[in-house]
């Protein structure tokens, strides 16, 4: 089955494209090897034959023929020339000087080269040497042909022509079960993956893609993808986390309409208890609405539709402007809110976001703190970076809930029956998402640090 799988995959399709790519080249260049070392071979015999052919000449030019006959028995006995092949003919093709008995009848051209099996010195008619032979006809009529036994040197280059043949013969035998061995594993880490998808769809999002160790592209790409169902696992579970929240949140103000509405039915109409009633009934109606706005407030901005606004704003007067708003309901509960930070602590970003993100922690440090207690607001510049910070002194937030009270309608208080929504912190968390900022919470003892650290805007 994986094998079928294997054979028809598109990597098996290319790695036999590279192969076949891979093939030309190699033969292309030991089929160049073998015709230059061929060619070198011969090309040295021939220039051998040539020099020697024009010794010959020479020495019938200086004496005539008998000088040249003489010459050529001498050279047949002697075992320096060995493996050189020497005939003086007549016109008439008689020999009359050399080691072979009788005029090739391959060699009918009178000038030029010709290749011939000559008879076996030893009689022998099944071993007949190869010759290689440069054909002359002298002055006098006379025909003179100088060669040489290249049996030797033909079957080295057959040698050499057998090995580039199986060499590259091997070199596509072992790409090509190199290829079905890469694309089996590559398609067998596939295969892993559709299954484990395959099985998530069926059962669920707890199935995970096994890892084999190896820590090699397939295993990182296994790890991101298990991160990601990780990922999604969580989100699914703070959505039904969110749905369950919401469901509380809504059910409380709608009953209580729904109570009052029931009550108003059963009983005589009094322009007084009717006006109370609406009243009412308006003020649940616009806590519901106010969670829905900064629902859809978080989902405009995560969107990041209001990056193109972005300009230099300046810390301080937003700190500044979050302090006179809360000035009159920190000095009706008792606390003491100031702020610190003088000139320009510069920002780039969206002016009024920023404001409400203040404007949340300040918020919350004034329904959470502790009554008759201190709300500090710094701006200033930290470790090069702009930097916003509200501390108070009030119970604080435990540490092992610092990622999470940035989720939609996360509360500390599990009973829910303190005003808010659950959704001030995030939409702090993502005003800080949109303008690159980072979020720090720090231990005040007593209280919280919560600060926000901008990046500066370029050039300072």
């Amino acid at each position: 089955m994986l094998l079928a799988k294997t054979l028809k995959s598109s990597t098996f399709k290319l790695a036999l494209i590279a192969i076949g790519a891979f093939g030309v080249i190699v033969s292309a260049i030991f089929s160049y090897v073998y015709l230059s070392t061929s060619a070198y071979v011969r090309g040295r015999s021939d220039r051998a034959i040539v020099t020697e052919a024009a010794n010959l000449r020479d020495a019938y030019g200086q004496a005539g023929r008998a000088r040249l006959a003489e010459l050529i028995r001498h050279r047949a006995a002697d075992a320096a020339f060995a493996g050189h092949v020497y005939i003086l003919a007549d016109p008439a093709s008689t020999v009359l000087a050399g080691n072979l008995t009788q005029w090739p009848e391959a060699a009918s051209a009178s000038t030029g080269w010709t290749e011939f099996l000559a008879s076996s010195p030893s009689g022998d008619a099944t071993v007949r040497p190869l010759v290689r032979a440069m054909l002359e006809t002298l002055p006098g009529g006379d025909r003179l042909l100088v060669g040489r036994d290249i049996s030797d040197l033909d079957s080295f280059a057959a040698q050499i022509r057998t090995a580039v043949i199986a060499v590259v013969a091997l070199t596509f035998v072992m790409a090509a079960v190199a290829s079905i061995l890469v694309t089996r594993r590559t398609v067998g880490r596939i295969e892993s993956i559709n299954a484990t998808s395959a099985a998530i769809m069926a059962s669920g999002l707890d199935k995970r893609i096994p890892l084999r160790g190896t820590n090699d592209e397939w295993d990182r790409v296994a790890e991101n993808l298990n991160l990601m169902l990780d990922r999604i696992e969580t989100l699914m579970g703070e959505v039904k986390q969110v749905s369950d929240n919401v469901a509380h949140d809504l059910r409380t103000p709608l009953t209580r309409m729904r109570g009052r509405l029931e009550k108003a039915i059963h009983r005589p109409r009094d322009s007084a208890a009717d006006q109370a009633l609406l009243g009412d009934t308006i003020a649940d109606l616009d806590s519901v609405l106010r969670i829905f706005l900064s629902i859809t407030r978080i989902a405009q901005i995560e969107t990041r539709v209001r990056t193109a606004g972005f300009r230099s704003v300046n810390l301080v007067e937003i700190a500044g402007e979050v302090v006179e708003l809360y000035d009159a309901a920190a000095e009706e509960d008792g606390t003491r809110l100031t702020m610190r930070g003088e000139g320009e602590v510069l920002v780039t970003g969206d002016r009024d976001l920023i404001f409400d993100a203040v404007a949340n922690v300040v918020d919350n440090a004034l329904k959470h703190g502790r009554p008759a207690g201190e709300i500090v607001v710094v701006s200033e510049y930290a470790d090069g970076t702009a930097v916003i910070s509200v501390a108070d002194n009030g119970p604080g937030i435990p540490a092992d809930h610092h990622e999470q009270v940035f989720k939609r309608f996360y509360r500390l208080e599990q009973s829910r029956y303190t005003p808010g929504n659950g959704l001030g912190l995030s939409l702090v968390a993502a005003i800080a998402r949109l303008h690159g900022a980072r979020i720090e919470m720090v231990d005040n003892a007593p209280g919280l640090v919560f600060k926000l650290r901008f990046s500066p805007p370029a050039g300072r």
